[in-house]
């Protein structure tokens, strides 16, 4: 899997809230977001089938749509990315500048806590 579009992020967040869209059903998702026309969402259904991150069943009628890949996949992918990128893959330095520059919850602090306790054993 490549890297992600802004616009393949879209239309696979709306995929991701249902089970084998239609194309009427996948538009309506994207529409208050960004207003795209039917044409324009099956062009992306289109191609982003072509890259491996959609299922087309056309089998049924109408066609419906489905993510081929899973948000935790595709999260992955980022977070690793952004990992090398930015932070030339050192994980201790992207938390310390995410908790610099924003505050967390106690229950966030805890769970980080024993994130930490747990790769210790």
């Amino acid at each position: 899997m490549g890297k992600l579009t802004e616009g393949e992020w879209a239309v696979l967040n709306a995929l991701w809230t249902g089970d084998r869209l239609t194309l009427g059903e996948v538009t309506a998702a994207l529409d208050p977001a960004l207003r795209w026309r039917r044409n324009t969402v099956l062009t992306y259904l289109t191609r982003m089938e072509g890259k491996g991150l959609v299922t087309i069943h056309r089998q049924e009628e109408p066609h419906r749509y489905a993510a081929a890949v899973t948000r935790e996949a595709c999260a992955r992918q980022e977070r690793s990315r952004l990992l090398d990128r930015v932070y030339q893959g050192a994980a201790g330095d992207l938390i310390a500048a995410f908790l610099k520059e924003s505050s967390i919850s106690p229950e966030e602090r805890d769970r980080l806590r024993k994130l930490l306790d747990d790769m210790e054993v």
